[in-house]
Parts: C-alpha cells; sequence; structure tokens
C-alpha cells in the first residue's frame, strides 16, 4: 500500500514509514532520546529527499518531548529557569542554522553536508558512549565502585561571570557556557533534523556540572520549543515540511515508544548506553558508506526543478 507524499514529491510504502516511526519510537522510548538522529537517516537511506528529511524529521521529537517533559514537570524534576536561558540561545541557534540551511540548499550543497555532519556527529558520539559504557560494564563486573564528584569541585565553566542562580537545580552558574551550549543544539537543530538531546545531556552533566535528576526534563523543555520554532520556520521559508510524512511518524512514533519503555525498564544503564553506542556508530558508518560508494546513477537531469 503506498502513500503520496506531497512535498516529497514521491509514493512511498506506508507500511515501510510505520516500521521505521515505530522502530524509532521504540529505540526513543528504551533509550530516553528524542530519536532526531535516527528517524532523519532513516528517511534518506529511504530516498526522502534530506531537507523534507531533515524538516519533517523534527515532528516527532516534539511530540515524544512533550510527553516527556510534562512527566518530569509533575514530578518537579523541571528547571524551567534554566530550560528559558537554554531556550533564549536555542531560538538564536536555530536562526542562524536555517539562515545556513537555506543557503547550502541555494548552493546545492545541503545533502553533501548534512550526510557529512551525521557522520562526524554520530562518529565522535557513539565512540564515546561506547567507551564509557564499556568502562562502566567492566566496574560492574568487577564489582568496583563508581567514582563520584566530590561536592564543590567545578571546572573552569564555574568561573566565568554574569552567573545566575537556579534554585530548581542548586547551583549558581554563568549563563555564558548555558546560552552556548543551547545555541550550538539550536543550529543542530535546524540543519540536521535533531532534537540534540543526546549531545546536551552529556554536556549538562559533565560540563555544567548540573544535577542529573533535572536534567533530563530541563533538556527536554528546550528542546520542544526549539524544534516547534524550527519546523514552523522550516515549513514557511524552505517549503520542507511534509505534513502527511511527520502525522504517519509520530502515530507509529507515539505506539513504539510505549513498548520501548517496558523493555528498557528490563535493561542496565550501561548496557542500554552500549546498545545505543553501537546503533549510532552503525548509522555513522551506513551514511560514511554512502558518501564514498559509487553510486548506481552517476549523472542526474534537472528539469523545472524536479530530479528525473
Amino acid at each position: 500500500m503506498t502513500v503520496y507524499l506531497p512535498i516529497a514529491e514521491l509514493s512511498v510504502n506506508i507500511f515501510i514509514i510505520l516500521g521505521m516511526g515505530a522502530a524509532v519510537g521504540f529505540l526513543s522510548g528504551m533509550f530516553g532520546v528524542g530519536g532526531g538522529f535516527l528517524i532523519t537517516p532513516l528517511l534518506i537511506f529511504y530516498n526522502i529527499p534530506p531537507i523534507v528529511a531533515v524538516a519533517t524529521g523534527a515532528n516527532q521529537v516534539v511530540a515524544s518531548s512533550i510527553s516527556g517533559a510534562l512527566s518530569h514537570f509533575r514530578r518537579g524534576t523541571l528547571d524551567v529557569k534554566l530550560g528559558s536561558v537554554l531556550l533564549v540561545g536555542g531560538l538564536a541557534g536555530a536562526t542562524a542554522g536555517i539562515w545556513v540551511f537555506s543557503i547550502l540548499r541555494s548552493i546545492g550543497q545541503l545533502d553533501l553536508v548534512i550526510s557529512l555532519l551525521y557522520v562526524v556527529l554520530l562518529g565522535t558520539v557513539g565512540t564515546l558512549m561506547l567507551l564509557e559504557s564499556i568502562r562502566a560494564l567492566r566496574r560492574a563486573a568487577n564489582n568496583q565502585p563508581v567514582s563520584l564528584r566530590r561536592p564543590g569541585q567545578h571546572s573552569w565553566v564555574h568561573r566565568l561571570p554574569l552567573k545566575m542562580r537556579f534554585k530548581k537545580s542548586k547551583i549558581y552558574l554563568s549563563v555564558i557556557p548555558v546560552i552556548g551550549l543551547g545555541f550550538g543544539i539550536g543550529i543542530l537543530t535546524s540543519i540536521m533534523g535533531v532534537g540534540g538531546g543526546f549531545i546536551m545531556v552529556p554536556a549538562m552533566i559533565y560540563l555544567l556540572r548540573i544535577p542529573t535528576n533535572v536534567v533530563v526534563g530541563t533538556s527536554l523543555f528546550q528542546i520542544i520549543f526549539v524544534t516547534a520554532y524550527t519546523t514552523i520556520v522550516q515549513a514557511t521559508t524552505n517549503y520542507s515540511v511534509d505534513i502527511v510524512l511527520a502525522f504517519i511518524l509520530m502515530v507509529a512514533g507515539v505506539i513504539g515508544a510505549q513498548y520501548g519503555v517496558r523493555v528498557g525498564q528490563k535493561l542496565r544503564g550501561e548496557q542500554l548506553r552500549a546498545l545505543l553506542a553501537l546503533l549510532v556508530l552503525a548509522v555513522g558508518a551506513r551514511l560514511a558508506v554512502d558518501l564514498v560508494a559509487t553510486p548506481a546513477d552517476i549523472y542526474s537531469v534537472v528539469s523545472e526543478g524536479v530530479y528525473r
């Protein structure tokens, strides 16, 4: 059974799209990530134009992030003040990213840049996560205690000016690195279609030293608004959001996430991180192969804006 995607301008098998959405939703529920860094490459693998894959894939991140942020807000593990500062940087970064996105599209280098960014980002993050999870698994196998940071231990980040007190997170921190982190994530959101939680969460924990219990909820709070803003601007500026594709992915993703949460509760944290790292590396390797492999059609002809 096929369905026509009006913005992508091609017909797709609806069951394959449903399967993609459900699979990414399942992984999102199991690993606690938005899934944008997975759904965008999968859509590209299925020959969805990268410009549509980036803009449309972000919708699924919005849906999952709203659900997660509301849950954290009810539990009191969301720092709205900290999230608002991150949001300031995120909106500025998203605006800059959309501007870069439009320039790359106009010069015909958008597809290449998106693929290169994914290869570098997924390769780096996947490798770091795998190394950390292997160390954690070894410590667990040898019954070694995990070394914790001593209270009061700070890094250079905490010596920066323009400090602000965040009562919910119980920290006194400069807004400069917080806005900078949000700005960087905003750029990634607009150019790559990712929520950025898989980068923001480790950065908030290890760089900014924000308590783990409020990190996930605060990250999701920022992701909701930045991703929604990016989606709206992409739709009005680049006309690249396919509502049919977005709806199918969101429905399947919500269903898949419910089962992913159940499976994730049965695995240890270090096991989850190791599996996620392997998955991230696999997607990055697949994109890298596509960049160097000889394409089936070496030449393409463009007629009236449509590839043939």
